[in-house]
């Protein structure tokens, strides 16, 4: 029966796939490009991680899976939390489909669930022991050298570190993949190489000047992660389904913009610091706050402890945000280039949770959430940052190329594999 392979390369963007492809530091990127159908792919809103994966491996979107952002408030209080895989409202695909699958290294999927097959879990994964299902597998995985994410610490002191451990990740993640892939068998396979998303946070400058010290270490590790996939490519029929894509795109950063700084700055948020760190100390005050990249949300009256504001003023407080928002510049540039208001980006029976406004920043700018931000923008440590509409979509052997939308996004990608042969009789997805 023809399987179905997804393989995932974090933050990885259409451009650079085409112009690795090209420039033959991809080969067989290049080659699965001449016989398949290669698109820009849209990411989720905002365009962080755990959202789109959580979109890639559902189907719909977070006003459904119910994933909005790396952090949340815990609920009735003030303090940050890290959504996990009990936090997603709508089932991935290996919990759907009939067949084993084997699922790697998937952002958002710790604690590993039980499931029909075997799945390690990504970032953020903070014990090993609950980051593997089945528990079986763990001794193989620890004599493989297995890692759950690159120490992206190391590049604060260290790039040559940094990216020797990268490369170490990248090796034993392609060990797991090579064993699993023959010790189960498996009707769906999926894999992740998130360590792409570390390098371009911390060397997009490198991969954009080539005369930077670090281009051909950047350069040479999509060498390694083209040869992963070429051995994945040599092992499949001719009728099995291979997709790759990837969850967002990239682009160079200046400046990282702190948006609970506008919203102090302009009577939109109080901190009374005697109650407390970040957002700990809101006021009963306060009309909206944001948490991590743009995500604004009105402090309710019924929402939150401390919350004051109603439906009709709500409105009027959103209006004023997104004009603000909309007129704010550094360096005489515009840093958003799109607001959308919840009802514009979400569907779903999560709604209630969703940010009510998101921001998408312009080009070079990064959006942050840090409540007690001194300033409204500086130097970012990293020189990269995600995009939402420049990520990549890959399909070799595509039984109908009109199953692939004009634009598609990360919500599409299920579909997409769902019209293989290997998915047949699953549930809808929504």
């Amino acid at each position: 029966m023809p399987r179905t392979i997804i393989v995932g390369l974090d933050g990885v963007p259409f451009g650079l796939v085409q112009d690795l492809a090209r420039n033959g530091v991809m080969p067989c990127m290049a080659e699965i490009i001449s016989e398949g159908v290669f698109k820009p792919l849209s990411s989720s809103t905002p365009e962080v991680s755990s959202v789109a994966w959580a979109s890639v491996i559902t189907g719909v979107n977070p006003g459904t899976h119910g994933i909005f952002g790396f952090t949340e408030l815990t609920p009735e209080t003030y303090k940050m939390r890290f959504p996990n895989s009990s936090d997603l409202k709508a089932p991935p695909f290996w919990e759907q489909w009939p067949g084993r699958s084997v699922v790697i290294n998937v952002p958002g999927t710790y604690p590993a669930r039980p499931m029909n097959g075997a799945l390690i879990s990504g970032f953020v994964s903070p014990d090993f022991q609950r980051s593997v299902y089945p528990k079986s597998l763990i001794p193989s995985l620890s004599t493989l050298g297995y890692r759950l994410d690159v120490d992206a610490r190391k590049a604060h002191h260290s790039m040559d570190a940094f990216l020797e451990d990268l490369d170490r990740t990248l090796e034993a993640r392609v060990k797991a993949c090579r064993h699993l892939w023959t010790s189960f068998d498996w009707q769906t396979f999926m894999i992740v190489f998130t360590g792409t998303d570390r390098l371009m946070h911390f060397l997009w400058d490198a991969y954009e000047d080539e005369t930077h010290k670090y281009h051909d270490r950047f350069v040479d590790h999509f060498t390694k992660i083209d040869r992963a996939i070429g051995e994945i490519r040599d092992s499949l029929t001719d009728d099995d389904r291979l997709i790759l894509h990837s969850d967002h795109g990239f682009e160079r950063l200046e400046k990282d913009v702190y948006v609970n700084h506008v919203l102090v700055e302009n009577g939109f948020l109080r901190l009374e610091s005697d109650r407390g760190a970040g957002l700990e100390g809101i006021s009963d005050e306060t009309a909206a706050f944001a948490l991590d990249p743009g995500r604004i949300y009105l402090h309710r009256r019924g929402q939150y402890a401390r919350g004051t504001v109603d439906e009709i003023k709500g409105e009027k407080l959103l209006s004023e945000m997104a004009e603000l928002f909309l007129a704010l510049e550094v360096d005489g540039r515009k840093v958003i280039r799109a607001v959308y208001r919840k009802e514009d980006a979400y569907s779903g029976p999560c709604m209630s949770q969703s940010p009510d406004l998101v921001l998408v920043a312009s080009e070079g700018f990064n959006l942050r959430g840090k409540a007690q931000a001194d300033v409204l923008a500086q130097q970012s440590p990293f020189t990269g940052k995600h995009t939402q509409d420049t990520g990549f979509l890959l399909v070799r052997n595509p039984v109908d190329e009109n199953v692939i939308p004009e634009q598609p996004t990360v919500c599409d990608i299920l579909a997409i594999a769902e019209s293989h042969p290997s998915a047949t009789d699953c549930a809808c997805l929504g």
